[in-house]
């Protein structure tokens, strides 16, 4: 028994697109949103205050870049909007640490 690739998944456009940056960056660009989400199940001690308020904006600015740009790039796109929410949510955890009383008690158990 044969396997046929169904036809869209063989043309020059698709194979184009699949051999782009603007299929390959994004892919690529995952890794940090699921780097993000993975770091949610860790102790919020080791959150840096710096580097989640940096990767927000960085992935606010290229949310935007991702909708200009033609033809829109919608998996960049997507990747980002995760990676903000991701980000805001280590942003959040970062701030009820270390400024909402919960580093205090995490030093009383020790």
């Amino acid at each position: 028994m044969s396997r046929r690739v169904p036809k869209p998944l063989i043309t020059k456009e698709t194979r184009d697109y699949l051999m782009s940056t603007h299929f390959w960056g994004p892919v690529f660009n995952w890794m940090i949103p699921i780097a993000t989400i993975s770091d949610t199940r860790k102790h919020p001690r080791i959150i840096s205050g710096k580097m989640t308020l940096a990767l927000t904006l960085y992935s606010m600015v290229f949310m935007r870049f991702a909708w200009k740009v033609q033809p829109r790039n919608l998996l960049l796109l997507a990747c980002h909007m995760t990676n903000a929410g991701a980000q805001l949510t280590q942003g959040y955890r970062y701030l009820d640490y270390h400024y909402g009383g919960k580093q205090q008690l995490d030093q009383k158990k020790w």
